[in-house]
């Protein structure tokens, strides 16, 4: 197995739910909502899949917001990466696999200028070699040609194997499998489902998934 690893972006590298009701709490105070319409925001994000716009279609029906839902798209898209954070272990760690050989790359499904952001404003770019994001390279997760993309962004190929890091089952794992990769998957706070082909590790953070690929205990 070569040295190779590609992580998850959103709720594995950074905790995109935690910046995500940090987004919240301001756009219930700027639009004048209550409890109740944030609890439905809440429950809306939970059932979104794939971009936001649909979210955003969605709340601007349900309150009358003025703006139009592509407005309040941008306007989430520019503010989610200043709200963004990364562990200070997990930044260690990344390096930790630099300095050990390895190769890496992020491979995240989302827009070009959300994730951009995050990568650059969180100190992620100058820790990786490479990144591909669903937007700009026209395929998403779970289809394998995203992760042999990334494994070429870092001059090699997933004919040796490697490795994906990701809090996804059905985009990171069951993708990650597809391409021939070895999986690690982060956990937080779930248990995965009997009913599942199992990662070939857990792990509760991005720090203990790098300490199991370099073979040592976690931190």
């Amino acid at each position: 197995m070569q040295r190779l690893a590609l992580f998850d972006l959103d709720n594995t590298l950074i905790d995109r739910d935690a910046a995500f009701l940090a987004w919240l709490d301001e756009f219930v105070a700027d639009h004048g909502l209550d409890g109740a319409a944030r609890a439905w925001l809440v429950r809306a994000d939970g059932r979104t899949a794939g971009p936001m716009d649909g979210f955003f279609r969605l709340a601007r029906r349900e309150f009358g917001l003025a703006p139009s839902a592509e407005e309040l798209w941008g306007r989430f898209r520019r503010r989610m990466p200043e709200l963004a954070h990364c562990r200070p272990e997990d930044l260690a760690a990344l390096g930790d696999l630099r300095a050990a050989g390895w190769r890496t790359a992020i491979v995240t499904n989302g827009m070009t200028d959300n994730q951009r952001g995050k990568i650059h404003r969180t100190g992620l770019a100058p820790l990786v070699d490479a990144w591909c994001i669903s937007d700009e390279v026209g395929i998403r997760k779970p289809d394998p040609a995203i992760f042999r993309l990334a494994a070429q962004r870092c001059a090699t190929t997933l004919d040796r194997g490697g490795w994906t890091i990701g809090d996804s089952g059905a985009h990171d794992i069951a993708g990650g499998r597809g391409a021939g990769l070895g999986t690690v998957w982060i956990r937080r706070g779930r248990t995965w489902p009997d009913d599942q082909p199992a990662p070939d590790h857990e792990a509760d953070t991005v720090a203990e998934a790098v300490a199991i690929l370099l073979g040592r205990s976690p931190r």
